[in-house]
């Protein structure tokens, strides 16, 4: 494979995870990114001089970085510092009610059955086991797997799978069977937009994120970022090649195969293969030439959510912040009505907030790094909104805090909303998830790593097994295992460059 040439386009954590691989393979690998810095997704703002994570905050299923490291003859300790959370995040909601849910297990139900009732703590142990059930029916055959179908499923796991992972029933409802009291039920379903989905239309199935968080939550000392980091330098270190400031133009086709890239500055790069690390969507639309966008799958017509963030520094009273805190909104229905059926921000939203420099203690420098997140439409390649638009819903972020007798002062704050989303992230919409996870049969409709077109694969957070950190990386394994599959029957000619006067290849 030494002689192998594969470009990655995009380096966001599937185009990462699928260098490394390649790279500790034998291939040789270049990394392609159009934005001065790597991470896609995984992003940093810097606000009064200092930089805060405004993407992913969290870190789970550690096993499949310890499995990419591993594979490149390293280790995840060895690369990265992480820490493991005790409490996974604080909650509070209007009606004074606080609740911390924890990563132990045993604590979270007795915490419950202390303020909600032993009903609701029962109810928690059921539906633990059943998330822990869905989980595990889907591990090796849908997450794991290439590209799952529903029959290929139920031939995989036995008779009648679905039954067990519940595709048919939604999650709202199926989070009813578990618990009576309202505030658990919007504590739990919070799970749903982990995935961008309305928890009110997606199936039970999203239920295993419950499972998944059980199973360890990190955070990375330093930010988040230094997971990408990490990666690239496990890639490097086996020979691949960045570039950042090289956004690619057209995936060139030769004779009905792929045969390398065209960057907007027109320099030509010939390769055997091409993985494209970039929403699903940017392809269907022909943002990298009409016969790609022929072999793409038209973009989807339900998007994920999107989001309105705010990466501020600044100090918050009256309230004992831990890393995460979620400040639940009055009327979940109310706010997930506006989101999915209005297409507009919600005027009471739910807020996620990140209070970056603490762990497990409400302790922390003032001013101090904080980052939140409101839910939002996935409409930015519409009409952009108006900054009056977005000052009442960052206004609407401080009424809601102070509707819990919390004050937030900030020194400086820089906003993100659908727009700039779907700017960063082209034919998106904005939308952080791909394609909308509503519906029985959501997942098994986004793409695979093989495309009709040869010589082109795909991963990323918008194709199989779905979005997120750990399953963009798996996208990346997925990816990279096909394209050494398909290597040695796809192969083009030996890979040269043109450029303006530099050689690349």
């Amino acid at each position: 494979m030494a002689d192998r040439h594969v470009i990655i386009v995009g380096a966001g954590m599937g185009g990462l995870a699928a260098a490394a691989r390649l790279a500790a393979a034998g291939c040789r690998v270049t990394l392609l990114e159009a934005m001065p810095g790597i991470g896609g997704k995984l992003r940093q703002c810097a606000v009064a001089g200092r930089l805060i994570d405004s993407g992913p905050t969290v870190l789970t299923m550690a096993w499949v970085f310890e499995d990419l490291f591993q594979t490149c003859g390293t280790s995840l300790a060895a690369e990265l510092a992480l820490t493991p959370l005790a409490i996974l995040a604080r909650h509070a909601w209007p009606d004074g009610t606080r609740f911390d849910l924890f990563a132990d297990p045993a604590r979270t139900e007795h915490e419950i059955g202390t303020l909600f009732g032993a009903a609701e703590a029962r109810g928690y142990q059921r539906f633990r086991a059943r998330s822990r059930r869905i989980y595990e029916t889907l591990e090796a055959p849908f997450i794991r797997a290439p590209l799952p179908t529903p029959l290929g499923l139920m031939r995989r796991t036995g008779v009648l799978p679905l039954s067990r992972i519940a595709p048919f029933q939604t999650y709202w409802h199926a989070l009813g069977a578990h618990f009576r009291d309202a505030r658990l039920r919007q504590l739990f379903a919070r799970y749903a937009t982990y995935c961008g989905a309305d928890p009110f239309t997606a199936p039970a199935t999203l239920m295993l994120v419950a499972h998944v968080e059980s199973q360890g939550v990190w955070i990375v000392p330093g930010g988040m970022h230094k997971l990408a980091q990490a990666v690239l330098r496990v890639a490097e270190r086996h020979g691949a090649s960045l570039r950042t400031n090289a956004p690619v133009a057209e995936i060139l086709v030769t004779h009905g195969r792929v045969s390398g890239v065209r960057l907007e500055s027109h320099e030509t790069i010939a390769a055997d293969a091409v993985i494209l690390n970039a929403d699903q969507s940017a392809l269907a639309a022909g943002l990298f030439g009409a016969a790609p966008a022929a072999a793409a799958r038209p973009a989807p017509r339900a998007r994920s959510l999107s989001a309105l963030t705010v990466s501020m520094v600044g100090s918050l009273t009256n309230f004992p912040l831990l890393r995460h805190n979620v400040f639940f909104s009055p009327d979940y229905r109310a706010e997930f009505r506006a989101l999915s059926r209005q297409h507009r921000l919600p005027s009471h939203p739910t807020l996620y907030l990140c209070a970056e420099d603490r762990a497990d203690q409400p302790l922390a420098p003032t001013p101090e790094r904080l980052f939140c997140i409101i839910n939002a439409p996935a409409t930015g390649d519409a009409n952009q909104p108006d900054p009056a638009s977005l000052d009442a819903a960052e206004a609407g972020m401080h009424a809601a805090l102070r509707q819990l007798g919390i004050s937030l002062q900030c020194v400086a704050s820089e906003r993100t909303s659908p727009t700039e989303f779907h700017r960063l992230f082209p034919a998106s919409a904005g939308a952080l998830y791909g394609p909308a996870n509503n519906g029985p049969y959501a997942s098994f409709r986004r793409p695979g790593a093989v495309t009709r077109l040869p010589n082109l694969f795909l991963a990323g957070g918008s194709v199989h097994p779905g979005p997120g950190l750990p399953m963009a990386a798996l996208s990346g394994r997925i990816a990279a295992m096909a394209c050494l599959r398909h290597g040695t029957s796809t192969r083009t000619s030996r890979p040269t460059a043109t450029t303006g006067g530099m050689r690349t290849a």
